[in-house]
This record gives structure tokens, sequence and C-alpha cells, in this order.
């Protein structure tokens, strides 16, 4: 296994440029299936995700090529598609469970897995399944499959229990090559549903109302090719303001989507972070010393909760009392043992964390148990003194394309280096 070695204290300078979004790149992958023509997918960024999803659409018999240097994939249709998504795949990465919808709609039936990913929560599939019924959709659950099909799928209206981001994107796709239309009500708001809407509609569906709670599909009888690029990864640039934050430095960061980050440029702001903005690019100036905001992670346009990890570490350093709730996953505070490693003093209260900021994290040991705790360890690691080891950062890989070298070019000291890992 890898881990990174990371010698703190160094003030983060100079200029990143932050990928194309793992959350839509994935969803969109999978939309694909429903196309019978080529499509070219531009500004893909090279992660493990990605490439599982990659594995996941060639074992169902598309035919994929991949140009990370250029950031380009090319996908190429197969008249006859594989039903079955299977479990050596799957089990790696929950998203690949959005190939459910596509492949249902285009073949009437599909076998997926039950999902695998980070275990945050259990984060559970009730809601893709009970919205694919709506939709004429068969299914039936056992031997950790999912079976679905339907001779043919029929728009209906489809009430959403809470807002889920995976769900409104597989029954969008699913409702794109049903007959007549679909309603989703109480549908996720999240930028990269609108990016999944504007991608299908270029091959040819009819979507309205992405980017809203209500989500209107005309279902097509078939998808033509098409191209399409990927908007740029919010939470990596989130990230990467909160590490120009905590290490008090000064950077800029380049490709990025301001529109996307309102409610984390706030809370920066709130913390006495200092942004100058123009077009794409945002500086981010670090304070003094920041001060004590107080977060709960909301649905978009929400403070995301894949941003909480990585506030939570900049609000161990700062001056004064912060509480930090989370209402999405109830599991989602598995970094604070690791952060009281370091010397921070936080405390977990229901699905809160109250924290007492300290002047300085001191460099330890840790390991990263999901994608984001993980990156908000790496934050903590930066900011102490001393030095660091973050263990399985595998996690990091699923979600930040070249995370330490665009870290050492802001001037981190940072490698990458293997270890026997006994359990």
């Amino acid at each position: 296994m890898d881990k990174f070695v990371i010698k703190g204290g160094k003030k983060l300078s100079g200029t990143v440029s932050i990928s194309g979004a793992k959350n839509s790149t994935l969803p969109i992958l999978a939309g694909a299936i429903l196309s019978g023509d080529n499509v070219l997918i531009r500004n893909i960024p090279d992660l493990k995700d990605v490439r599982t999803m990659m594995d996941v659409l060639r074992s169902l018999g598309l035919r994929l090529t991949e140009d990370f240097d250029s950031r380009e994939l090319h996908i190429k249709p197969s008249e006859k598609l594989n039903i079955e998504a299977p479990y050596e795949l799957i089990k790696q990465m929950r998203a690949s469970f959005f190939v459910l919808g596509p492949l249902l709609a285009r073949m009437g039936k599909a076998r997926v897995a039950l999902p695998g990913g980070c275990a945050i929560g259990t984060r559970p599939v009730d809601i893709h399944l009970k919205g694919l019924e709506q939709l004429g959709a068969k299914i039936i659950l056992g031997h950790g499959y999912v079976e679905a099909s339907a001779t043919k799928l029929v728009g209906n209206n489809v009430y959403l229990d809470f807002p889920s981001v995976g769900a409104t994107e597989n029954i969008m796709m699913a409702a794109t090559l049903a007959e007549g239309t679909t309603l989703i009500e109480n549908a996720a708001k999240e930028p990269e549903i609108d990016d999944l809407a504007i991608f299908l509609n270029t091959l040819g569906a009819k979507i309205k109302g992405a980017g809203t709670d209500i989500i209107e599909i005309t279902g097509v009888k078939s998808l033509k090719g098409g191209t399409h690029s990927i908007i740029p990864d919010r939470i990596e640039a989130g990230t990467f303001m909160v590490a120009a934050a905590m290490t008090g430095g000064r950077v800029k960061i380049e490709n990025v989507r301001l529109d996307h980050l309102e409610a984390v440029i706030a809370k920066l702001q709130d913390a006495g972070v200092s942004f100058f903005k123009s077009g794409t690019t945002i500086e981010v100036v670090a304070p003094e010393r920041l001060k004590p905001v107080n977060i709960k992670s909301f649905p978009y346009p929400g403070f995301p909760t894949d941003m909480q990890p990585q506030f939570m570490a900049a609000m161990t350093l700062a001056k004064g009392t912060s509480c930090i709730q989370e209402t999405i996953f109830e599991n989602r505070f598995m970094h604070v043992a690791e952060l009281k490693r370091m010397g921070a003093n936080l405390q977990i209260k229901d699905r809160s964390v109250i924290l007492e900021g300290v002047k300085h994290l001191s460099g330890a040991p840790v390991m990263a148990s999901d994608l984001r705790a993980g990156a908000a360890l790496v934050l903590a690691a930066l900011s102490a003194t001393g030095t660091s080891e973050i263990l399985r950062v595998y996690h990091i890989d699923r979600g930040y394309e070249s995370f330490e070298k665009k870290l050492i070019g802001l001037g981190a000291e940072i490698s990458r280096e293997k270890y026997n890992a006994l359990f």
C-alpha cells in the first residue's frame, strides 16, 4: 500500500488548476450506456474511481479509448450489451450502481451487484429502486444483486423522500428512454446533476429543470452520439481553498466554477479568509489565524457534506469554539479520532462535533478511513509541526487527481512511499 509522508509547516503559495469533477464524470459515463452512437467526454480526470467505472462499462460491452494526457475519453457503442455488472467491480465503488437505470432503459433488464465505496454510513439504495419501480420496473433483490426488468418503462411522477443525488441521476437516466413524461419531485439540485442533464440533452434527451427541485423528462426513443466537457470539481477546489487557509498561504486556483462554491466561500470568509475573484480564477489569502465558524451540512446549495471533514480540520486551528453538524451521513466523523492524535481538541456529541481551537497541530501517523477524511488529514498534516504519515491513501486516490503533485507545486513537502499493511 501507499502512504503520504508530510513535513508540515510550509505556507502554500502559487497556482493550481482544478480537474474535472469526479461526481460529474461517474454518472456521465453511466449515461453513455443510453447512446447508440459514439460519445466523446472531455476534461475527464484520471482517478481510481473513473478507471473503475471505465472497467464497468467495458464489462458491459462498450469500447473505450482513453487519453488522459489530453483529458479525453472516446466511448463506442455496442448493439447488444451485457446486462450484468459484476460484484468484482461494483464492490470497489458505490457510483458503479449508476449503471442500473441506463442499462434497464436500454436493454429492458439489468443485474447489478449492490455497491461498495466509502464506509461513511449505510447510504441505502431504496430511493433508487422505488423510483425505478414507479417507472414500471420489476425489482428483485437477492444474493447481493439487484435484478430489474421492464417490458417498457413508462413516465410517472416520482417523489423522492430525500433529495438523493444518486437516485435523482439514476431515475433521470432511466426516464430518458421511457414512454411519456416523468416528473422527479424533491430532486437533488447539485451542479453535477445539471451537468449530467446537459450531457444527455446533447445526445438528444429532453430534460428540463435540472438544478431545481423539480425535473421534467420527456422520454425519447433513442439517443445519438455527442461531445461533452466535464465541469470543474468544486470539492477539489474547496479542498485547496482550505489548504491555503490552514497553512497561512496565498494560493491562486484556476478552472473554478465560483457559482458552485458559494457556501464554502461564505464560510471561509466568515473564518477570516480573503478572496480575489476574476472569471474562473480565485486567489485565496489566509488570515493570521482563522476565526471559529459553525457549519451544518445540507444538500446543495447548502454547505456540502463532502467539505465537512476538511472544514473540521481547519477549525481545529481556529481561535475559539466552533460546532460542526453533519445532517447527510450518520457516520462521517471517523476522522475525529485521527485529528485527536495530532493534538486537536474536539469531541463528538450526537451528530455534531464541538471544537476548541489549538495554536498548533503536531505531526503523527494517522489513517485515512474514506476519501474526504483522508483529504482532511492531509490538510492537517500540512499545517502541523513535524512529520506526519497518512496511511491508506488509496482512499484519496479515488477522488483527487495528482493530489501530492499539485501540493508539491504549491510548496508542500510531501512524498508517496510504500508500506506493508498488517490489516
